[in-house]
């Protein structure tokens, strides 16, 4: 068990920002993972756990023991149902890999969330979302170390309290407890999920004769990788925005002043605007700012070009945050975690 001092985390986050970590240590196992705890260059400091570092934006050096999450495996076995299978999977799992997974054995219900980036472990956390398929759509169970304790313990999907990019686990279990592995119940009788239009419109230029859940997954990452940005060449979190959620009256009223306004009915009192539209309108799109800025196809996307530091990342956040507030009276709320 190696653990290193005032380590470099620039490698370990998909920004590329240099900071600090006060202790630096990694885990493939449970049982690596209650040895760190206790031990005593650990034991005295603040914890935080990286899976991915494909949601985090750090603006200063971390006075914390940072555990980077390497717990791997994948395995099935049949749901009590008979018509599902139940895949576990380690933590530290690439999210992408348990997606390929799920291809290659034919199971249904995960392809929709093709390419996001992260691990296994903050996949619940964070409820992931994409193109009208979310985590707890499929969510069985999961298994969390729990920090004080040291013992492990499941919840089910009630248990973990899901909503919009939100878990119990951002909320009052806020670091008590560490993601294990997480269980899904996936399907070989597939529902095909196109609601989306740009997955028809990709299906159709395609030319997708018969619907699979491995085109449908092509077709998705074909949407993501033209639109979003490959950490490896440009430092990023992906969407930096969560997708603001406003009364259906101030939506009306906005609509009445801007015809072209998108919008999501989630019930008949709220309605989704896509952040990326409202940010766009406010000519953020494509603004370059030194070594970062906002990306110039996806407005949600916030970008270091290399040598940009977390504090001007930040501050750009929040001036287009006002910048929205002003023009549409919509608060947007970051969805990467900035630390």
């Amino acid at each position: 068990m190696e653990i290193q001092r005032e380590a470099s985390l620039q490698a370990y986050n998909t920004f590329g920002i240099e900071a600090k970590a006060s202790v630096l240590a990694t885990f493939t196992s449970v049982e690596e993972l209650r040895a760190l705890l206790q031990h005593p260059e650990v034991q005295h400091l603040p914890l935080l756990v990286l899976g991915g570092g494909s949601n985090v934006l750090f603006t200063q050096d971390i006075q914390a023991a940072v555990l980077l999450n390497r717990i791997k495996g994948i395995r099935q076995t049949p749901a009590p149902d008979g018509a599902h299978v139940l895949v576990t999977s380690g933590s530290g799992e690439t999210w992408h890999e348990l997606v390929l997974y799920s291809l290659e054995h034919d199971l249904g219900g995960i392809e929709n969330l093709s390419l996001i980036p992260g691990t296994v472990g903050a996949a619940p956390l964070q409820n992931i979302g994409a193109y009208g398929v979310e985590l707890k759509d499929t969510f069985h169970s999961l298994e969390a170390l729990e920090i004080a304790t040291g013992q492990l313990v499941t919840f089910n999907r009630e248990q973990c309290g899901f909503g919009y990019r939100e878990s119990v686990f951002k909320k009052e279990a806020k670091g008590q407890f560490i993601v294990t592995s997480v269980t899904l119940q996936l399907t070989r009788e597939h529902q095909f999920n196109t609601s989306y239009g740009a997955i028809q419109d990709t299906l159709a230029q395609q030319q997708v004769s018969e619907l699979s859940i491995r085109a449908i997954s092509d077709a998705v990452c074909h949407i993501r990788r033209s639109k979003l940005p490959d950490p490896a060449q440009i430092g990023n979190a992906g969407s930096f925005f969560k997708n603001p959620e406003i009364p259906a009256a101030q939506f009306a009223q906005l609509k009445a002043e801007y015809t072209s306004m998108p919008g999501y009915a989630i019930d008949e009192e709220t309605v989704k605007v896509p952040a990326g539209w409202l940010i766009e309108q406010c000519g953020w799109k494509g603004k370059v700012l030194g070594k970062h800025g906002v990306h110039k196809d996806q407005a949600l996307v916030l970008v270091n070009y290399g040598g940009a530091s977390g504090n001007e990342v930040k501050a750009l956040a929040y001036e287009i945050i006002a910048s929205v507030q002003e023009k549409f009276g919509i608060t947007l709320t970051p969805e990467v975690n900035i630390i």
